[in-house]
């Protein structure tokens, strides 16, 4: 029986081990609840400062001679995000680029790897911007893109992905936690399949870096890519990451800029790639942006990602018994086994985008995603238990009153 007394949950809050480190954020407006963590994190206390000391004391009093450490930023932040949140050995991470941009230049050095084999392998349900790439690059080689057909509630099948992969299969090319509804592949058990018909794996890790444990190197996966905004709270347009296997850091990525150069300021006539993961820098790193990350992770390492995945089982647990108990209008849209659900939760109605406007207008603030969910994302680092139940008992009142219906039907869109 769901303990619905919000008295409960204060006592889950006072027995969070994370609890303290949610004054380490931002918090201007007291009524606000924030339910979108897994879009955009929220601003970590000590990054305005840090900023505001990068641009003043390193930029302004020492000017280029910043250089001779700025170098090293993208190393060693990449590191931090590796050995804290993704498992991975040092090396083997660097921060470059946006998401999309890794992507394209991960996916064209695995093409080149596996010369002689034609499909490329995705999900209709992946984030556009990896489909959309993949697309390109079929497209562009003459290669064939085989898109498989996800449940978009219960994530892909395996046993689809091993029907579709074989001797033609050179590149698959995934999402570890659904955009959608939080489904969470199996990354170990993906990786086997993909190397047992000899092509190579390259994860998106947007949904997962920060809320669940990846384990890149004991999975043996091959490449992956992840963004910082979310869960990592680097901050709008954030630098993305990207991770290249030791054993693969030959490969040659596909855009040759002087940052991945190996004698860079030789300033000589032909590329020479860096060796090790430099090779997959291109052009100057954005210095201040890198350092927004980093005080983000920082927040993360000290939490350590074992007690942030607790914290999101516990929280997605408990917002979706609250949803069972209040709102039985609105189906549940993600697995219900928390091992197979990363840290934000779907749910289904056909007036999901006016109950997000309603939302947004009693200060909740969710997420909309086609054809009709509602997805809530609560932060483990940084939302309370009290936070979720205040947030749906909001919106229980939304649906019991219908207050929805004063908010238009959802944005036409140009097609």
């Amino acid at each position: 029986m769901t303990d619905t007394s919000r008295e409960y949950a204060a006592a889950l809050d006072a027995d969070d081990p994370l609890a303290s480190l949610r004054d380490a954020f931002v918090r201007d407006d007291p009524e606000l609840i924030y339910l979108d963590g897994n879009s955009l994190g929220r601003l970590p206390k000590t990054t305005a400062e840090r900023i505001a000391s990068v641009v003043r004391d390193e930029w302004g009093a020492d000017l280029i001679r910043s250089w001779s450490h700025w170098a090293d930023v993208p190393y060693r932040v990449g590191d931090l995000i590796g050995e804290t949140l993704l498992g991975a050995a040092g090396g083997q991470v660097i921060v470059s680029d946006s998401t999309t941009v890794n992507l394209y230049k991960l996916a064209v050095a695995a093409l080149d790897a596996r010369r002689g084999r034609n499909v490329i392998v995705t999900d209709d349900d992946n984030f556009p911007t990896d489909r959309y790439v993949l697309e390109g690059l079929a497209a562009q080689r003459g290669l064939e893109l085989r898109v498989l057909h996800t449940d978009i509630d219960e994530g892909l099948d395996l046993g689809a992905l091993r029907e579709a992969v074989g001797p033609d299969t050179a590149l698959v090319s995934l999402s570890h936690v659904a955009y959608r509804s939080g489904a969470l592949l199996d990354l170990a058990a993906v990786t086997e399949i993909v190397h047992e018909a000899g092509a190579l794996v390259l994860w998106d890790l947007c949904h997962s870096a920060g809320s669940v444990p990846v384990r890149l190197d004991a999975s043996g996966a091959d490449l992956a890519v992840g963004c910082t905004y979310k869960y990592l709270n680097g901050g709008p347009g954030s630098p993305a990451f990207l991770y290249v296997r030791k054993e693969l850091q030959d490969l040659r990525q596909p855009i040759w800029g002087w940052f991945g150069q190996r004698d860079q300021f030789a300033m000589g006539p032909a590329y020479d790639p860096a060796p090790g993961i430099g090779r997959f820098l291109v052009g100057t790193p954005p210095i201040t942006a890198i350092a927004a990350v980093e005080e983000g992770v920082r927040l993360l390492a000290e939490a350590g990602i074992g007690r942030l995945r607790a914290k999101g089982q516990a929280l997605t647990g408990y917002l979706i018994d609250l949803a069972a108990v209040w709102l039985p209008d609105l189906a549940l849209a993600t697995p219900a086994d928390p091992k197979r659900r990363g840290s934000h939760v779907a749910l289904r109605h056909p007036e999901a985008w006016r109950m997000a406007q309603a939302m947004i207008a009693d200060r909740v603030i969710p997420d909309y995603r086609t054809p009709d969910r509602l997805r809530l994302g609560p932060a483990p680092i940084s939302t309370s238990f009290t936070e979720v139940w205040d947030g749906l008992d909001r919106l229980r009142t939304i649906v019991a009153d219908r207050a929805y219906e004063r908010f238009s039907s959802e944005p036409a869109r140009v097609t």
